[in-house]
């Protein structure tokens, strides 16, 4: 594997939400098995494991798992039960749907002026940080890329979604909403950080430009 691509250099470089979880997991791992790298066995884990199974895999379950011994089966079992004792009171906020941010933007929906917001997700799409970038009517010199993606890098979020309200209640997208959704994108694929999606939400409405074929 490239040393770019292995992903301890990539923990260090760019942090554990550029990571996916297969990667994460090969980090504790260390080494691969017999034919496999140690990203790679990761993923047939996962696959073996899906979602909240690998969570509850008990030790001799794991250890008989494509050879993984009781040192990796260990580690595992450790690693998964402190962050469960951790996490136990923690709730995450996940940003999957248009109406998601709707719901998160109340405070914003109805305000006289319009909020730039950006939510800066990690690779699965759970909430790190949301920020208000501009205040005022949008269009290009406003809302400037450097504004945009420097939170991203410095949060080492995975993608960004984009959004702002329209006070006028009407969540149609304007030729400045359409041109600047376009500007960010294209700064967003040179610094490969995707933009999800550019929601417009209004009083007691939303549009996404995604699901309308602008994105």
């Amino acid at each position: 594997m490239h040393k770019i691509d292995r992903p301890r250099e990539k923990l260090e470089k760019y942090g554990p939400n550029r990571l996916s979880d297969a990667e994460l997991l090969a980090i504790l791992l260390r080494t691969g098995a017999k034919g496999l790298n140690a990203v790679e066995l990761s993923k047939k884990i996962l696959r073996k494991f899906p979602q909240d199974r690998l969570i509850e895999a008990g030790f001799p379950e794991l250890k008989k798992t494509f050879g993984l011994g009781s040192v990796k089966a260990g580690e595992i079992i450790a690693c998964m039960e402190l962050g469960r004792r951790l996490l136990k009171d923690k709730k995450v906020e996940l940003i999957l749907s248009p109406r998601d941010v709707w719901e998160n933007l109340k405070d914003i929906r109805d305000n006289k002026k319009e909020h730039f917001i950006v939510f800066y997700l990690d690779v699965r799409n759970q909430k790190i940080k949301r920020e208000i970038i501009s205040i005022g009517t949008l269009n290009a010199s406003l809302v400037h890329p450097r504004e945009v993606f420097e939170p991203a890098i410095c949060h080492t979020a995975a993608q960004i979604l984009i959004a702002h309200n329209h006070p006028s209640g009407d969540a149609k997208p304007s030729d400045d909403d359409i041109e600047v959704t376009k500007r960010l994108m294209e700064a967003g694929k040179i610094l490969g950080i995707e933009i999800v999606d550019h929601v417009i939400v209004a009083e007691n409405s939303f549009l996404s430009l995604k699901c309308e074929g602008l994105l």
